[in-house]
This record gives C-alpha cells, structure tokens and sequence, in this order.
C-alpha cells in the first residue's frame, strides 16, 4: 500500500445514500470503490442487497461486490485479506481507495485489528442458535453477562449476531471473545486512513428504506428470491440473512402474502439500520458524521471535510 495515497472509510445504515457518495467521491478524486459491507459480498443477490447498479459500476471500478457464492461462510478474517489486497491494488495504479458499506466490524477489523480464533464449528453454532430459540435475545446477553461481561457491555442493543459470535466462540474455545483482542494491531495505521459516517435523519432514511424495497421489486428481487429458494440452501448461512430474502421465500412459497412480505422487509430493514446508529453513536463517535437528508448534501460536506487532501 503507498502511505501516500489516500483510502477513504464511508460508513453509513442501509439505505443512507453510501454508494452513490462513494461513486461521485471516487470520479472526482480518480479513486476505486472496496465493497465493506457483509451482504454484498455475495453472488445471486445484488438486487436484494442494493448492490451497486449497473450505472454505478460504469461510473467508477467496484470491488469485492458479488464474488463469494452464497453456500459459503464469508467470515470477517477473509474479508480483510482480500479488502487489503484490493486496496494494494488499487493504489498499485495510482488511484486512492475508498471502502463503503455499513458492516461496522469490517471497519473495525481494518482499523483496530483482528483477533486470531479458531473456526466455529457447527455444534457450537447450534448450541448458542438454541439459546437463542429458547430465551431470544436476552438470553443471548444473560449467558454472556456471565462468560464474558467485557464483551456483553461493548455490544450494544439486540445485536444478536454478535452476542451470538461471542457465545459461539467461548463454546467452541473455552475463552471469552475478548481475551482473543489482546494485542491486536491496527492493519491500517491511523494516519492512512479518514473515515465518514452518514447518519441521515431517521424518519427521512426509514421513509427511504420503504420507497427502496418497492424499487428492488420492480427491479427483480423476487426472481433472486426464488433462485435462492431453489438452491435450498441451510438457513443458517450468512447470505440467507439478506435483509428481505426470507420473507420473499415466504411469499413465493404460499406461506405469507406479497403485502406481508413487503411489510417483514420493510420492517427489518428498519430494524437493522437502528442498529447500525447504534454502532455508529457507540464504535465511531470520533468520525466526521454527515446528517444530511441526500446525497447531493453528503457530498457537499465531504467535500468540505477534504478527506483526500494530501498526507
């Protein structure tokens, strides 16, 4: 990586207008966009995950979008390598990186480090997965509360994944999470890198979400939807996590109606980007925040901010 070219880190919830700041970013600054954002990384999906369009992708080079299929468990650790291959790459041809998606331990694993643990099996997954079942969301804290209160009290609200991550990891090793973060180091020094997080007004981005999800419908999303279903993959892989996958697999499949479905999307959707505040409020309180309604104004303050002066 050339210490000299700037690398950009755009955080923001779903729908908040990051991949359209990021293309106008990157064609005014000649730079190439690294996908940070854990869906997107995965084949068969780009509608359903609001993967850069085709548009998009013509207007500035896209990485690391679409190049995992979905029977695969894509973990963070993979994710990082292959995130700082690409921006070697990128700055290999002269141009500055910036990475875009709303995956907050992404973000963080580039920037803090990432802890050596060893594979989760399938029998610790299931074991922290019937937890889950039977007590739900504040079961998942009770036990850790207990296993591993530094890592109940660093993770915010009902994230259940990553209560679930940190259970998993004491059933498959016998340690708490965060003893593996001991002596971690920073894959990206803190004067490589500037970071940005949009943090639109809810009810403007909610409202968005809403508008966004009848848009992935008339653009095709139930065709991805049904393509999945035929692959009758496990459940449990990350890509069937995809924000509105499963309600449409409901649909499709007769067990709920097509104003249902919308509904259960619309809602998670909504759901999922409370949480992304949260981490944002609570990881990255010490970036630059935009809390403008469009993108036509983040772009304003980023330029503003100029997050690619030289270094």
């Amino acid at each position: 990586m050339d210490v000299n070219l700037p690398i950009l880190l755009i955080y923001g919830p779903t729908a908040s207008g990051k991949s359209a700041l990021a293309v106008r970013l990157a064609q005014k600054y000649d730079a190439e966009i690294i996908n940070a954002d854990s869906m997107q990384v995965y084949a068969g999906l780009s509608i359903i995950t609001a993967c850069p369009d085709e548009a998009e992708r013509k207007a500035a080079s896209h990485h690391l979008f679409g190049h995992v299929d979905a029977a695969q468990r894509y973990s963070v650790g993979r994710w990082l390598n292959d995130a700082l291959a690409a921006i070697k790459e990128v700055h290999g041809r002269g141009h500055a990186a910036i990475l875009v998606g709303g995956t907050g331990l992404y973000f963080e694993a580039l920037t803090k480090g990432l802890a050596a643990i060893p594979a989760i099996d399938k029998a610790a997954r299931m074991q922290a997965q019937n937890l889950l079942e039977e007590g739900g969301v504040d079961a998942l804290r009770a036990a850790l509360s207990q296993i591993d209160p530094e890592a109940a009290q660093r993770i915010l609200g009902d994230d259940r994944q990553r209560l679930l991550r940190a259970l998993e990891v004491y059933y498959q090793t016998g340690r708490a999470l965060s003893t593996f973060h001991k002596n971690t180091s920073a894959p990206l020094a803190a004067d490589m890198w500037r970071g940005l997080v949009l943090c639109p007004p809810r009810e403007a981005l909610y409202e968005r979400i809403n508008r966004r999800f009848e848009h992935m419908l008339a653009q095709g999303a139930l065709a991805e939807a049904k393509t999945m279903m035929e692959r009758d993959l496990d459940r449990d892989l990350p890509a069937m996590k995809a924000l509105g996958l499963l309600p449409l697999i409901g649909y499709i499949g007769g067990e709920i109606t097509r104003d249902e479905a919308c509904e259960l999307a619309k809602r998670d959707s909504r759901r999922y980007a409370k949480r992304q505040y949260t981490w944002a409020r609570g990881r990255l309180g010490d970036w630059p925040q935009s809390t403008q309604k469009n993108t036509g104004q983040h772009y304003q303050n980023a330029l503003s901010l100029d997050l690619f002066s030289s270094r």
